[in-house]
């Protein structure tokens, strides 16, 4: 946390200290004035399931029976259309989970998630999840960078997000994680750690590019802003499942770097292996202070 201009822990080494924000701020909104301190941290306020079990919610403990098989319920991993490359599709769910909220601490405090939680996204249920076809709806761009000569550039985020800063003009690469494209549930991949890890940062960027999630990092003067492209060092996650971890990683670092033993075989359902769950910590800025009339 940085409040004015002293940090607290460990927030330079973390990114959320931001150095171009002046101690003092000042909002206007309509006819009222806001002045006080500038606030930036860390906030743990999501969570992101990645599961090879279509409608498993290991969160909640339970699942419900697959109704159908085929478009809205793919699964698993297998070679690509041209039998050279290794593909993984998996599902994700998304929650909202407010910890200060429902811990009742920092209540008073007006930069903190006043919600509860909720089950707010569930992808089986999502054509454009389960077809990179209908993806393309909401990422034409991929065209421009989802192919081998774009993704060469890609090599110098993955060594700048395994330092622990991916970045951000960078936006069409998850570092050692692989693309970002499709938004869809398909990863050219078949690491499991990598696998999920990138499917979780793309519920992320999805879900800003449909406007359902805000960057509470952009303006300290509003609550949220509309980012159709992810900010990448504005979030970071933390495993919690399989095997938790203790460690928020940037987005893209290398899962050799955090991931031992967090994926060991065992059991079934939702324990078991490929069945993923990240806490997200995302950015948050704000402007603390008086409110003037």
């Amino acid at each position: 946390m940085k409040v004015g201009s002293v940090s607290y822990g460990d927030a330079e080494s973390t990114g959320s200290a931001d150095e171009a924000a002046t101690p003092v701020c000042a909002c206007v909104s309509g006819t009222s004035v806001v002045i006080g301190l500038s606030v930036s941290f860390w906030e743990h306020a999501r969570l992101i399931e990645t599961v090879k079990d279509p409608y498993c919610f290991p969160t909640l403990g339970t699942g419900m029976t697959n109704p159908q098989q085929g478009l809205l319920a793919g699964e698993g991993k297998g070679m690509g259309a041209g039998g050279d490359t290794e593909q993984s599709f998996q599902q994700v769910h998304y929650y909202t989970f407010p910890v200060w909220q429902l811990l009742q601490l920092f209540m008073d405090f007006p930069c903190v998630d006043q919600g509860g939680f909720d089950l707010a996204y569930m992808t089986e249920v999502d054509a454009m999840w389960n077809d990179d076809s209908l993806a393309f709806l909401i990422n034409p761009e991929a065209l421009l960078f989802a192919n081998p000569v774009t993704q060469l550039s890609c090599i110098t985020d993955s060594v700048s997000s395994s330092m622990g800063y991916p970045l951000d003009p960078l936006f069409w690469c998850f570092g050692s994680w692989g693309s970002p494209y499709p938004l869809s549930g398909s990863v050219a991949d078949s690491n499991s750690l990598s696998v999920n890890a990138n499917l979780a940062s793309r519920m992320i960027f999805k879900l800003g590019r449909e406007t359902a999630l805000w960057d509470t990092a952009i303006d300290q003067c509003a609550s949220g802003v509309i980012s159709p492209i992810m900010i990448k060092s504005h979030y970071r996650l933390q495993i919690a499942r399989p095997v938790r971890g203790s460690q928020c990683i940037a987005i893209g670092q290398a899962s050799s770097l955090w991931g031992s033993l967090k994926n060991p075989p065992r059991g079934a359902g939702s324990n078991s292996p490929d069945n993923f769950l990240w806490v997200l910590a995302r950015k948050r800025k704000c402007c603390v202070g008086y409110n003037f009339l």
